[in-house]
């Protein structure tokens, strides 16, 4: 260690590496992630953990998507968090850790791990900690010949499969390996099930901080791919692999905690709250400032074009899809885009789905709620009743309006709200413009299957 390390890290990291060589890992991951929440790292040897703690391992920056870098630019460095370090269970000779970005020794903006501490430190000179659950949707799926993608097991082809007990024992021995690594891994999990499409599974783990859910959402997702790999099959939390059945989301489970006792500030009873939902009124000031920059929040929930294929009343489906089309708020009422479950004490962002980059939208819904409570925005009257089903007329009346209904018109208003760039600063604001733009001019400028079938013997 040098001479400006902590005694206190020090040690920590004496203790992390003897257990972790104790217990047979031969090497280490320091997994940061790029634009896109996907994991990048190079891997060294367990004897130079201590080098990597302190910026060893340098990374070109041009060669990854949304890190700002030019190809004559110095390279960026990652420092592992070892609160977080898990030894795969599958490759016990290996070691994942979650890891920051720096830059000439100082934390990287364009890191949206490190974004999201920057907004955490703002949380606590406020009061608060920032929990936070993310509800995991996935397909397990068979990869054919031609590249398309079908359900694995052949009698799971129920209309309504949601909760079906004989498709999920089908797929017991791929569920066996996921949950017992998340329990293995003290994450709790408390529930999992099939869930409401052909081939798709929930997993529902107990929430945490929100950095440390977060870590676990990018691990799961690892994770999870692997014990599909192993059973021939594929594991995707692609928001919408198929236009007749549900898409996968990764709802956004979220309350403020007083940093002081631990308590929820978000709670009461529901006696308590005049609207009757159980949240306070830092609660509802929290939702309004997410209402106030829903929209513009919309593109790091939902932030691919196939995203936008979920987010939609019924489309090719039977019925009604579950995925929210309103910047809204209500009750326990899944058709808003943001929901008080019942019980209270937290509130549901159902617009966020399974590409998420859970750092980068943690970081702006958290800043939009803080912002709400500064400056003690009302979020207005809960939605209670079916809102795929009011009027035009209606929804215009109680001034509620549609979230984006495609990647453009997502990204435009993240580009067009000034508070994204009082949030993540300029450079990683246009980053993400400038990736998320490329994406939706590379899939406008393909021609599809469908156009072919439709217009070429038309015309």
């Amino acid at each position: 260690m040098n001479e400006h390390t902590p005694v206190g890290a020090a040690s920590a990291l004496d203790e992390t590496y003897q257990r972790l060589k104790a217990q047979g890992v031969k090497y280490c991951i320091g997994a940061y992630v790029d634009i896109h929440g996907v994991p990048k790292g190079k891997v060294v040897p367990i004897e130079h953990l201590k080098h990597m703690a302190k910026g060893s391992e340098l990374y070109t920056g041009y060669a990854l998507d949304g890190l700002g870098q030019e190809p004559n630019e110095d390279e960026f460095a990652s420092v592992p968090d070892f609160n977080g370090v898990i030894q795969l269970p599958w490759e016990p000779k290996l070691a994942w850790a979650p890891a920051d970005l720096t830059f000439h020794g100082k934390p990287y903006p364009l890191s949206t791990r490190v974004a999201l501490k920057n907004q955490l430190a703002i949380a606590a000179d406020m009061g608060f900690g920032f929990n936070l659950g993310i509800e995991c949707e996935i397909y397990l799926l068979k990869k054919n010949a031609d590249g398309s993608l079908s359900i694995p097991d052949p009698d799971d082809k129920l209309a309504k499969p949601c909760y079906d007990v004989q498709g999920f024992v089908n797929a017991f021995g791929w569920l066996d390996k996921v949950a017992s690594c998340i329990n293995d891994l003290g994450w709790d999990l408390y529930s999992f099930d099939h869930e409401d499409a052909n081939g798709q599974f929930e997993f529902d783990f107990t929430y945490s901080d929100a950095l440390t859910t977060c870590d676990r959402l990018t691990f799961f997702r690892f994770m999870a791919k692997h014990y599909a790999k192993e059973e021939g099959l594929i594991a995707t939390m692609m928001p919408k692999p198929f236009a007749n059945r549900t898409g996968c989301g990764a709802h956004f489970n979220m309350s403020l905690s007083d940093l002081a006792t631990g308590t929820n500030v978000f709670s009461c009873k529901p006696e308590d709250d005049p609207r009757g939902l159980g949240l306070t009124e830092t609660g509802y000031h929290f939702i309004a400032g997410i209402l106030r920059h829903g929209r513009a929040l919309c593109a790091a929930y939902a932030p691919t074009v196939n995203s936008y294929k979920r987010l939609v009343r019924q489309g090719a489906m039977g019925t009604f899809s579950w995925a929210p089309v309103f910047n809204s708020y209500g009750s326990n009422n899944r058709t808003n885009s943001l929901r008080v479950p019942m019980g209270g004490g937290r509130c549901e962002s159902r617009n966020a789905d399974g590409a998420v980059n859970p750092y980068l939208a943690a970081t702006l819904a958290l800043a939009a709620g803080l912002k709400g409570v500064r400056e003690k925005m009302d979020p207005g009257e809960p939605n209670e009743d079916n809102l795929y089903a009011i009027s035009e007329s209606e929804r215009s009346a109680r001034g509620i309006q549609f979230l984006p209904q495609n990647l453009q018109d997502a990204v435009a208003a993240f580009a067009n709200d000034p508070f994204v760039e009082e949030t993540l600063g300029k450079e990683l604001r246009d980053e993400f413009v400038k990736y998320k733009t490329a994406e939706w001019e590379s899939y406008h400028l393909s021609i599809s299957s469908w156009e072919t079938e439709r217009y070429s013997h038309l015309f």
